[in-house]
């Protein structure tokens, strides 16, 4: 796992949020994919910090929850 600004992660990734997200704010998280690793973020502090983490240490996640 690894913590990094975000202007260490590569520019061009498209972020997405959870469908079950609304628009009237709140604690929301994005995520973007890459070839070796899934990148996670603040919705509301898209420059601030990024959680990267092997793709499958991502999937781990998501099948336990």
């Amino acid at each position: 796992m690894n913590n990094a600004d975000s202007s260490t992660v590569v520019s061009d990734l498209a972020w997405f949020k959870s469908s079950y997200s609304g628009t009237e704010g709140g604690e929301c998280v994005e995520v973007a994919t890459a070839t070796t690793a899934v990148h996670v973020r603040d919705s509301k502090e898209v420059a601030g910090p990024v959680l990267t983490v092997s793709r499958g240490a991502w999937a781990g996640f998501v099948e336990l929850v």
